[in-house]
């Protein structure tokens, strides 16, 4: 059982995603903190001074003046500004990746060759495959067109 589990842990597809997995989370917070960090305070400012991760309803009958005491508290509340760093984390996230797989749809298709020229061509009279330049058929000697 053992000899079964390392084959299948170092087989190449199971390392490339672990691989991929750990790059992944590692990207997930990079654009988080992006988010957090860089993207929201300017959209704040231009709003009016908005911190949107501290943008609450609260549910409950006493009233908190920051989601950090509303949580200490223990109140029910819907952080709807924290799902608002979170969509576009996603977002984010989401177009990054697309980016990422449309460059490498583009590099596949620059590395398929072109199809080769044809070296052969078809009798019209017996349908034998003939050489391009030949002037007869090998097979029924019917006098073949030249290109």
């Amino acid at each position: 059982m053992l000899k079964e589990f390392k084959e299948f842990a170092l087989r190449g597809n199971v390392v490339d995603m672990a691989v991929g997995i750990v790059i992944g989370a590692a990207f997930g917070k990079i654009v988080s903190s992006l988010v957090t960090d860089i993207v929201m305070p300017p959209i704040g400012v231009l709003m009016g001074n908005v911190n949107f991760s501290g943008l609450f309803i609260n549910l409950s009958n006493q009233t908190y003046a920051s989601l950090a005491q509303a949580k200490e508290a223990g109140a029910a509340t819907i952080n709807y500004g924290v799902f608002i760093n979170t969509v576009l984390d996603f977002v984010i996230v989401a177009f990054a990746i697309f980016m990422v797989i449309r460059m490498m749809n583009r590099m596949k298709r620059q590395e398929t060759p072109a199809p080769a020229a044809p070296t052969t061509k078809e009798c019209p009279h017996c349908l034998s495959t003939v050489p391009l330049k030949a002037s007869r058929c090998a097979h029924c000697t019917s006098e073949m067109q030249t290109a």
